[in-house]
């Protein structure tokens, strides 16, 4: 049985392929999915830990059904998605004498996911799907995650490459807009359908890089070719919080998980009706809370926060990159919405006012877990790497190390040519050289992760430089030659030539120019994103 998760800052949606109908179909789980009309089943990804020493954890709609997730209680998580692969500022919770991180809630959350779906349902392969924007950490996480899941084959791709199959769109350009609880996703995909010929295939799943299709098919495979792509840590989860300050400065309210709670259901109903209010008694208390909001003063709050703005920005970087393509906006065949965030009436508004053709929003939950399926009936990717990668240095005339990129953003997959940079040694007698890779992310602005006092936040800093993220900055990870004789300045010492593999693995052969010696060949430095 082949099993795709689509694991949400806010929802979880759990998908397999029905071999009967060759056709994806949602699962609802016992307990854990939540129910609501017109939705299919979603689990909320909300965890509480009873027991931290043992990892025994309560998740999804069952939190919700013991009202777990309306009190100040340390043991309570959501949007721990957020925080995986992040540097948190602030305290995290001690639980039973462990500390706590969003990683270990995030394990704790999949196994259980995991252990209840295999009471209901065998699996030898599952689909896993990541935000574009995620770095590698958020990745490399989860590939560890995977090898303690009691799966036999377990693959990753992009989330918004996996709508674009899931919506199954007529038409070869299609402009996905992934909005969840936890980022906003844009990606140009070309689809190719596949057609009868000799060729053989060509193109790899994003993670590991297996062929799909027989040597020996005449079938030319159906491909999703991404295009452009760009990203932001905004999603729904941060709308909640801005209502909730809304109403703090308005009303005095009280920053609590209960009012972030009625803040997310006032931003539901919105979007199926031009006003709302939230009513909650608390019969220990007998505290009132009252939360009143229409879609005007919604718009208002959204504004202020330059919230359009930052759709206008992701819109255009994506853009930008298609027409380097050959692509302009009047070619794109459809627009595909994604995600709960979608629904909201003012980001509608803001698609339509581009003007574009046939947009889509019928699978919104759906559409990533059901499209990741697709890759098991046939279809194959074609890629690109989102993020630069580069090397540190000491930068002499500001005295302090930047970054020299080596592989840029937007560089297809496998890399025909290397790069190769010749190194040398800075000071007498040096034993070896060491080099540190890091992941290079935006120019402008950085992202920062803290806690608002219960509430986890995610806002974006402009800093005017670059965010990195080191990939080898541990002991025994830095070296890449070992000098023998002992390294002098005043000359090149060693070759390093550098390029990505079909799996996205940056690799490195490293060759001393001084003795002629190979001393690394063919060597995984980093897994890339």
């Amino acid at each position: 049985m082949t099993i795709a998760i689509d694991f949400g800052t806010s929802n979880t949606v759990i998908a397999r392929w029905n071999a009967a109908t060759q056709q994806p179909e949602t699962l609802s789980l016992p307990g854990i999915s939540q129910q609501i009309a017109k939705n299919p089943p979603l689990i909320p990804s909300l965890a509480y830990v009873e027991d931290a020493s043992v990892g025994e954890v309560i998740i999804g709609q069952t939190v919700r059904d013991r009202g777990l997730d309306l009190a100040n209680d340390p043991r309570f998580f959501r949007s721990f998605k957020r925080g995986i692969g992040a540097e948190i500022q602030g305290f995290l919770p001690e639980l039973d004498e462990k500390t706590v991180t969003f990683e270990q809630v995030g394990e704790w959350f999949l196994a259980e996911i995991i252990s209840k779906l295999q009471t209901q349902e065998s699996s030898d392969s599952l689909f896993l799907t990541v935000p574009i924007d995620s770095f590698e950490a958020y990745r490399h996480w989860l590939t560890k995650v995977c090898q303690s899941l009691p799966v036999e084959q377990v693959r990753i791709l992009d989330e918004p490459t996996a709508a674009a199959l899931g919506y199954a769109a007529e038409g070869e350009v299609l402009l996905v807009i992934d909005f969840g609880g936890g980022t906003l996703d844009l990606s140009l995909v070309r689809v190719d359908l596949g057609a009868k010929n000799q060729q053989k295939p060509t193109g790899f799943i994003l993670k590991w890089g297996e062929k799909l299709l027989g040597e020996n098919s005449n079938q030319r495979p159906k491909t999703a070719r991404v295009l452009a792509k760009a990203g932001a840590n905004l999603g729904g989860s941060d709308l909640d919080n801005w209502l909730v300050d809304y109403f703090a400065e308005k009303q005095g309210l009280a920053k609590s998980p209960l009012t972030l709670r009625l803040a997310e259901r006032l931003k539901i109903k919105l979007s199926s009706q031009p006003q709302a209010s939230e009513i909650y008694f608390n019969d220990e208390t007998l505290e009132t809370y009252e939360l009143e909001l229409n879609r005007d003063e919604f718009n208002q709050i959204l504004q202020e926060r330059q919230f359009f703005d930052q759709l206008d920005g992701l819109m255009t970087a994506v853009l930008q990159q298609g027409r380097r393509q050959g692509i302009e906006a009047a070619d794109i065949d459809a627009v595909l919405l994604v995600g709960g965030t979608v629904q909201i009436p003012a980001v509608q508004d803001w698609v339509e006012q581009y003007d574009m053709k046939r947009v889509k929003c019928q699978k919104p939950f759906e559409a990533i877990a059901h499209g990741a399926l697709q890759l098991a009936q046939g279809f194959q990717l074609k890629d690109f790497l989102y993020h630069s990668y580069g090397i540190r240095y000491w930068n002499h005339r500001q005295k302090c190390h930047s970054w020299h990129p080596i592989v840029k953003a937007g560089q297809p997959y496998p890399m025909l040519n290397p790069v190769e940079l010749k190194l040398g040694a800075s000071v007498e007698n040096q034993p070896s050289i060491e080099l540190i890779i890091g992941e290079l992310g935006a120019e402008t602005a950085a992202t920062e992760v803290y806690f608002d006092g219960s509430r986890l936040i995610t806002r974006t800093v402009n800093t005017g430089s670059t965010t990195v993220q080191a990939l080898n900055d541990r002991n025994g990870a830095r070296t890449i030659a070992q000098l023998t004789p002992l390294g002098h300045p005043g000359s090149d010492r060693v070759k390093v030539s550098f390029w990505v593999d079909e799996q996205r693995s940056l690799r490195i052969n490293v060759e001393d120019l001084l003795t002629n010696e190979t001393l690394l060949n063919n060597q995984i430095v980093a897994e890339l994103s």
